[in-house]
C-alpha cells in the first residue's frame, strides 16, 4: 500500500484520510473485491501511527460493507463493495457534494463553471461507469 499517505498537518482526521483513501482505491480499480490489507500493526507501523487510527478506519469502512474482517486470515475488501444500495450512495456522497459546493461558493466558482470542472474531471477519468 505504498500509494497510502497520511498528511498530519491536513484538517482531516488521519482515520478519516485512511478510510477514505481505501475507498478510492477501491473506486479506482487499486483494489479489488477479495484483496486482502494490511494488519493494522503492519498499516501502522508503515504509517508510524497509532494501531488505533487504524481501527477506527476499518471499522468506518467495515461499517460501510467495504471491507470485511476474517478472524485469523485478516481484512479484505468485500465481495459487496461494488454492490451499494442506491440510498446509501446518495448518504455517502452528500457530504462531499456539500463540501465541494461550499468550496466553489467560497472561490466564487459559479453553477456553470464548477459543473464544467467536473465534467471534465469525469472525462480526464474516462467516465465513472464503464455502461454510462
Amino acid at each position: 500500500m505504498m500509494w497510502l499517505h497520511i498528511d498530519p498537518s491536513s484538517g482531516t482526521p488521519m482515520y478519516r484520510q485512511i478510510a477514505d483513501q481505501i475507498r478510492q482505491a477501491v473506486a479506482g480499480g487499486i483494489l479489488r473485491p477479495g484483496d486482502r490489507l494490511p494488519s493494522v500493526r503492519d498499516l501502522a507501523v508503515y504509517l508510524t501511527i497509532n494501531p488505533n487510527t487504524v481501527v477506527r478506519a476499518y471499522q468506518e469502512l467495515e461499517k460501510d460493507g467495504l471491507i470485511e474482517t476474517a478472524r485469523g486470515r485478516g481484512v479484505f475488501v468485500s465481495c459487496r463493495a461494488a454492490e451499494v444500495a442506491p440510498d446509501e450512495k446518495v448518504r455517502r456522497i452528500a457530504p462531499i457534494l456539500d463540501r465541494l459546493v461550499a468550496e466553489a461558493y467560497l472561490l466564487g466558482i459559479g453553477e456553470n463553471e464548477l459543473l464544467e470542472l467536473v465534467r471534465d474531471k469525469l472525462r480526464e477519468r474516462g467516465g465513472l461507469l464503464p455502461y454510462e
